[in-house]
């Protein structure tokens, strides 16, 4: 059964937020089926060095494949369906930048929560993420191919110490 969930926690660190997405990945989720968002002072702070490299691309690559941990992230931001918003200091990865690509710039106007409402992310819980994204937090979130793979990955954004881990459903 197809599930329209979407799992979503805000990061506090680079680690949790690595650690988060490779659990994902080793659990059957692709890096295109993952979302990233941060603030584009974050991805300066903690991925500056790989964002600009072709490294960053190699060692995602063998992040996906052999489990390492340490570039995931900052391969999903360098290579990609990647978006940066400006006005609103936004760097986003993965299906929800793909979906703000298609929504066009109007998605953008309504600053940082109207950018989350137009990816798809309630308008309650994006009010709660922009305040950690303001913060320096990573926006982790996945859309569920499955009520099972739901529950699996609110276990394992809880377990890397993701705040504010909701599944959501979507469309509602």
């Amino acid at each position: 059964m197809a599930s329209n969930k979407l799992v979503s926690a805000i990061f506090n660190s680079r680690a949790a937020a690595e650690g988060a997405v490779d659990a994902i990945l080793r659990n059957s989720y692709g890096r295109d089926e993952i979302s990233v968002v941060m603030s584009d002072s974050t991805r300066a702070q903690h991925f500056a060095l790989e964002t600009g490299t072709q490294a960053a691309q190699g060692a995602g690559v063998g992040g996906a494949v052999g489990g390492t941990v340490g570039a995931v992230v900052a391969a999903l931001i360098a290579v990609g369906s990647n978006l940066v918003i400006p006005g609103i200091g936004l760097v986003i990865a993965g299906p929800i930048a793909a979906a703000l690509a298609g929504l066009g710039a109007g998605a953008a106007a309504g600053g940082l929560v109207g950018a989350l409402v137009g990816a798809g992310i309630p308008e309650h819980r994006a009010k709660i993420y922009e305040a950690g994204l303001k913060s320096g937090g990573i926006l982790i979130g996945v859309h569920a191919k499955s009520d099972k793979d739901a529950d699996m990955l609110e276990r394992i954004l809880a377990g890397f110490g993701g705040e504010g881990v909701k599944k959501e459903r979507l469309g509602t």
